[in-house]
């Protein structure tokens, strides 16, 4: 395992760990803790603004839900299943099903849609312990779950929309580039080959409308229908497959989802699975790898240490503290016994991206050395220092 290994990162700067008592589980630390909750705060403002409405539904439900879906004829050697001895039941392997029963508890007119519920789903899938990789390979996730049900006529916008979504959260997290790959009927599926020709044709159309290049992956799309994959290439070339867009026809019919069409008619929604990052986990260790341990500043598990030159400057350096923690700022202090060249070493280490020095001339003044990366020092009133790292700290999104 190589330093830039998300394991080897994750151990180096306290952000996470695993045992065997809890295989394929993550066991966060508080500093990976804070990149979970940034990166999930994130994603969902991001849902929020593009309308769509958070949810949750159970981990545990019952078998006979995961048979109508046709999840059980799949997915059934990789679910965790339990018997109450009256009922069987399993732990979720995905979140589609448990959306169409939100769906169902009344009947929707057709200007309700598109209706957009977004959950950050709670999944467990029984992976060989052979096939574990720290948080590339788990069997507890957290997946970005996202669904539209809507009328045919609505896919269009509905996909465009999310593709801009998708490129604009990407670039957010320092991916410049998106491969898409467009994958289509694969030989176990549901429905017939009249279903899955207008399926295809309806993806492809919203596809060329977002303005897509695509490669095609013949045979690869989900059982229930078409899929787009978005690849994002790492600052090492290599290639990851995080974000998907897939259109289904199967289970909003399966699962008993209608609509009241504006007549005596009831039609079934069309299903539009979305997700931007896929596992947390692997998009976590994913960005870990791809910026080396040093993540924007707006991404810092920590954003700025408070480091002190002398054993005298203590009122001064936790007045600093105070006021750049008061801002929202995660800061750290470090007023120990270790030089300052010691300090920074291992503030560097740990990946802060920010570092607030201060001496007696410091303490004197009211003023703060911060050290941004690339060594770059700047000497400014506390009031101006904490007001500029916070401006920088902004997660993208806010204005």
């Amino acid at each position: 395992m190589d330093d830039l290994d998300h394991r080897s990162i994750g151990n180096r700067q306290d952000l996470f760990h695993q045992q065997e008592e809890g295989p394929g589980m993550i066991f966060w630390h508080p500093r990976g803790w804070a990149l979970w909750q940034t990166v999930e705060n994130y994603i969902r403002a991001r849902m929020r603004a593009a309308g769509y409405r958070e949810i949750r539904t159970p981990q545990l439900l019952s078998r006979d839900l995961w048979r109508h879906s046709g999840h059980w004829d799949k997915f059934a050697h990789n679910m965790f299943c339990f018997d109450d001895g009256e009922r069987s039941f399993a732990l979720k392997p995905m979140s589609c099903p448990g959306h169409i029963q939100i769906f169902n508890q009344r009947l929707r007119s057709h200007r309700e849609l598109p209706i957009r519920y977004a959950e950050f789903g709670a999944c467990h899938r029984f992976e060989p312990s052979g096939s574990l990789q720290g948080l590339m390979r788990t069997r507890a996730f957290v997946q970005d779950d996202a669904h539209v049900l809507c009328r045919e006529d609505q896919v269009e916008e509905e996909v465009g929309n999310f593709c801009r979504l998708l490129a604009a959260v990407y670039r957010d997290f320092g991916f410049a580039d998106i491969d898409v790959a467009f994958s289509t009927r694969p030989e176990e599926r549901a429905g017939d080959d009249a279903l899955w020709d207008r399926a295809e044709a309806m993806l492809e159309n919203a596809a060329r409308a977002a303005g897509l290049a695509f490669s095609r992956q013949p045979g690869e799309g989900a059982f229930y229908g078409p899929k787009l994959e978005f690849i994002l290439p790492d600052n090492r070339g290599r290639r990851w497959q995080c974000g998907t867009i897939q259109l289904d026809f199967v289970l909003p019919g399966r699962l008993g989802a209608s609509y009241a069409t504006g007549g005596n008619d009831r039609a079934v929604p069309v299903m539009i699975h979305h997700a931007v990052l896929g596992s947390l986990e692997r998009f976590l260790a994913i960005l870990l790898e791809h910026w080396d341990g040093r993540l924007p500043l707006w991404l810092a598990p920590d954003q700025v240490a408070l480091l002190s030159l002398s054993d005298d400057v203590a009122p001064a350096l936790n007045k600093a503290f105070d006021a750049f923690a008061g801002q929202g700022l995660r800061a750290v202090l470090d007023d120990g016994a270790d030089s300052l060249s010691r300090k920074i070493a291992i503030a560097h280490g740990m990946g802060i991206p920010v570092m607030a020095v201060i001496g007696p001339r410091e303490s004197r003044d009211g003023t703060v050395a911060l050290r941004w990366p690339g060594n770059r020092t700047e000497v400014m009133s506390l009031a101006a220092a904490v007001a500029t790292v916070a401006d920088r700290a902004r997660p993208p999104l806010l204005p």
